[in-house]
């Protein structure tokens, strides 16, 4: 700043002056110039497009996700199904041999070979015979006590007693008995 008389003036001034007559001469225009599309951003059409395609490529991960855990599982089923199928077929094996083996352990001349040779048992030559009155019987019975006239009708009318035998050979040995009408 100087002095000159009075007042005070500014030094610079003069190249104020200057700078405002130039820039009197540039029209400003808002908005336009080179940088004016870096200034105004993305536009809309450019996110939509680039949502779309993001949206698409998160669904073919998802689909590339799904495929590989189905894939994973199926192997896994597919490899539990194999080890399955072989035990299984060890358990058929298996199961063929303890037939093989129970049949010839329940033969009745190897158990009667073994009785023979290891405790000295034999065959049984003679055989024990139950007789087992009916109900016929023992009405005939009780009326023959009563009526001693009766006892001789009754023994002539009715039949043998019957007789219920026991023997390696019958069937009692397996649950049930054989019953004769007669035996003599």
């Amino acid at each position: 700043m100087a002095i000159w008389g009075a007042q005070t003036v500014r030094i610079d001034e003069f190249e104020y002056a200057r700078e405002r007559e130039r820039a009197a001469e540039l029209d400003v225009v808002r908005g336009g110039g080179i940088d004016a599309r870096v200034r105004q951003g993305v536009s809309h059409r450019f996110v939509t497009i680039a949502s779309y395609v993001m949206a698409t490529v998160a669904l073919l991960v998802a689909l590339g996700v799904c495929r590989v855990a189905l894939t994973t599982v199926t192997v896994s089923q597919l490899r539990s199904n194999v080890s399955l199928r072989s035990s299984i077929e060890t358990a058929q094996k298996v199961n063929a041999d303890l037939r093989i083996e129970r049949s010839v352990l329940s033969s009745s001349s190897r158990i009667c070979r073994i009785a023979e040779q290891n405790y000295g048992m034999t065959m049984a030559t003679t055989f024990d015979e139950i007789a087992l009155p009916s109900a016929e019987d023992e009405a005939a019975a009780e009326a023959a006590a009563a009526d001693p006239q009766a006892e001789s009708a009754a023994t002539e009318q009715s039949p043998a007693p019957t007789r219920t035998v026991l023997s390696p050979d019958s069937q009692a040995y397996q649950g049930e008995a054989l019953t004769y009408s007669d035996l003599d």
